[in-house]
């Protein structure tokens, strides 16, 4: 299965599927950032999850918009952070994502953002510990240029929840 696969089931799970969210657990709460815990089919994983506090433009018709980031103790994984955007990119493009003036570089495909490389995503997600404020540039298959603004209030926490639940 895919990487992209997996965390959409993951966040499915997780939000929306009765069935699929009894394997799903909520951790903890953690300001802007939760953190759960889910049984895959091979092993458990553990993620945290944020949704923007604002998006732009305000017209535009998106599904579910999310950030998170993943650890997959069975496939020997740590700190995947996934950018879901809620439309389908713009083949060939990148997302920037800025935290406190600190930029980085995803690759897309279809309707999610990944770093290029596990080192890529630990810096990632060092500036989010680090940060206080996360903003995410897209653009849609339509060319419609999107702006999402994210709290980092809480993802120390949470992200310390999933480090303790999948060692």
């Amino acid at each position: 299965m895919s990487r992209r696969c997996l965390t959409l089931v993951t966040v499915l799970a997780a939000l929306s599927l009765p069935a699929a969210a009894q394997t799903a657990k909520p951790l903890s709460q953690h300001k802007d950032w939760a953190a759960f815990v889910i049984t895959e089919k091979r092993g458990k994983a553990c993620y945290i999850a944020s949704k923007p506090k604002d998006s732009a433009p305000k017209n535009v018709n998106r599904g579910e918009i999310w950030v998170l980031v993943t650890h997959r103790p069975w496939m020997k994984t740590r700190d995947e952070v996934s950018i879901f955007t809620g439309y389908p990119y713009k083949k060939g493009t990148t997302v920037k994502v800025d935290i406190d003036g600190k930029t980085f570089e995803l690759f897309t495909h279809e309707d999610t953002a990944w770093s290029k490389t596990s080192e890529d995503d630990g810096k990632l997600v060092q500036a989010m510990r680090r940060g206080a404020r996360m903003v995410i540039r897209g653009e849609s298959h339509r060319g419609t240029k999107t702006t999402d603004r994210y709290s980092l209030s809480g993802f120390t926490a949470a992200h310390k929840a999933i480090n303790a639940a999948c060692k």
